[in-house]
């Protein structure tokens, strides 16, 4: 097991812009997500992203929430998609499609706990029509794996799955506590079934490859188990890949940098009690960027 310490930092730089850049050389991001039940988290992961330095993101979500996410972030894009019984419903799979594939990173799940229209947009992308696109999925659009772990192995070496306990436990067909148990084991199985790099968070994480390798982060602090912070994470991820990190590589750093966040925001306002939107101000100012 490979921890993710300061020497496997020094060995894995991150990259930064050289010459001349505009917003896109920076790195496109779209995240797809929200609900009827939580229209707003599709913001955190949005502006993660471009805390952790992509030029551009867009954020395609139900309609009627659409201009509301714009509002509360101008420096967002945002794709208005239509809706059934308060989730995204995908109509239109080309367009969706289309939309992914000028992107270099997608993310599927922020504010989604139905399986169903999860699943239907995770089939709507299609890997052959963006060769360059990376794919992070999140919540339902994890667990709705569970009903055809393959369907996803066309995104192998540019797929990264983010469950915590309880959706690794819907994945995997185990209970909690039996992920809780074995949380490396568990991690493998999930990244060997999917064919993906897989972030179980808790506590700590482990972070595994499809080859059975693992990586460990010990941990932010309990302050970063609150509504939303998951979702950060995705962001922190999909902004990684974005600027052309590997995907094993954005897995690790981003861990790393949500933590971090955490750590120091457990010292400054309190070891619990800050929201998971405090953790973006403290996240471009982490080294090294």
């Amino acid at each position: 097991m490979i921890e993710i310490d300061a020497r496997w930092r020094a060995e894995h730089p991150l990259p930064l812009p050289e010459g001349e850049v505009d917003k896109k050389s920076r790195g496109r991001v779209l995240v797809i997500g929200g609900s009827a039940r939580a229209p707003g988290v599709v913001r955190l992961t949005a502006e993660a992203a471009m805390r952790a330095g992509a030029g551009r993101v867009r954020v395609a979500t139900r309609a009627r929430a659409a201009m509301q996410v714009a509002m509360l972030m101008p420096e967002l894009g945002v794709v208005e998609l239509p809706e059934a019984d308060g989730e995204i419903a995908v109509t239109d799979q080309a367009a969706l499609a289309e939309q992914a594939a000028i992107h270099e990173a997608v993310v599927i799940g922020p504010g989604m706990a139905a399986e169903q229209p999860a699943a239907k947009v995770v089939a709507a992308l299609d890997p052959r029509g963006s060769s360059e696109t990376a794919l992070v999925l999140d919540a339902a659009a994890v667990t709705c794996l569970r009903h055809d772990p393959v369907h996803v192995h066309s995104w192998r070496g540019r797929l990264i799955l983010t469950p915590h306990h309880g959706e690794m436990a819907k994945l995997l067909d185990r209970s909690a506590d039996a992920v809780r148990d074995d949380q490396p084991g568990a991690a493998r199985e999930a990244a060997r079934r999917t064919q993906s790099v897989v972030v179980l968070k808790g506590a700590q994480t482990f972070i595994a490859q499809p080859s059975g390798t693992l990586l460990h982060y010990p941990g932010g602090g309990s302050g970063l188990a609150t509504g939303g912070s998951g979702d950060v994470l995705s962001g922190v991820i999909a902004g990684l890949l974005s600027r052309g990190v590997a995907p094993v590589e954005a897995a690790a750093w981003g861990v790393w940098l949500h933590g971090e966040a955490g750590r120091r925001l457990a010292v400054s306002t309190g070891p619990i009690g800050f929201l998971a939107g405090e953790l973006l101000a403290v996240l471009p100012g982490l080294p090294p960027r």
